[in-house]
């Protein structure tokens, strides 16, 4: 594979969000319109992301793995990583990432809370805090959903952002930017004010 060059294993899957939903079983695409990134928003905040090579991104909350698995493809000289507590999305993540042979990515079964952000250089997040409010729609009953660990969750992530150094960039996606520390500054945005770019000044 040339260098930046989409590799031919993962291009079909690429072409639509539908194409990309086949490599997950019935039950996982159900879910796909609330709760996973679509490949429009993967390509764009990868390309923010990883604008330089050998970069390390992490996925807060990565679900069966849509977004590191699509920008992985879009970033080949990038490495993303995937944290989710959920055991069962972490093996779909992780076979849709053997059937597409892409070696830059790797998932990380375990809470965000317990990793050490040191070892990543930029961060994505589309909201998944946001099952712990009421009257949300649930990926499944696996886990516990509370206000407070709403709350909890976004004071951590915002201290684990404040800790990164200037140059630290964040994409966020549907976010209600309570995780977000004001070192933070939006750069640009896109999808309706949806998706948004930040770098940490």
């Amino acid at each position: 594979m040339n260098h930046g060059e989409i590799s031919t294993a993962a291009k079909p899957w690429l072409g639509s969000d539908e194409n990309f939903n086949q490599l997950y079983p019935d039950s996982i695409k159900l879910l796909a319109k609330r709760h996973w990134t679509p490949i429009a928003v993967a390509e764009k905040a990868a390309s923010f992301l990883a604008a330089e090579n050998n970069t390390r991104i992490l996925d807060v909350g990565s679900g069966v793995g849509k977004f590191c698995l699509a920008a992985a493809c879009y970033k080949p000289t990038a490495f993303f990583y995937g944290v989710e507590q959920r055991n069962m999305l972490i093996a779909h993540a992780e076979s849709a990432r053997t059937e597409m042979q892409l070696g830059n990515v790797s998932f990380i079964h375990g809470n965000f809370t317990q990793l050490d952000f040191n070892y990543f250089d930029h961060f994505y997040f589309y909201n998944s805090f946001y099952e712990n409010l009421s009257g949300t729609d649930k990926i499944d009953d696996s886990i516990d959903y509370t206000r407070e660990l709403y709350n909890y969750y976004n004071r951590i992530l915002f201290k684990k952002l404040e800790e990164k150094p200037a140059g630290t960039r964040l994409v966020t996606y549907f976010s209600g930017e309570e995780e977000v520390p004001p070192s933070f500054h939006i750069v640009c945005t896109d999808m309706g004010n949806l998706l948004k770019f930040w770098i940490k000044i």
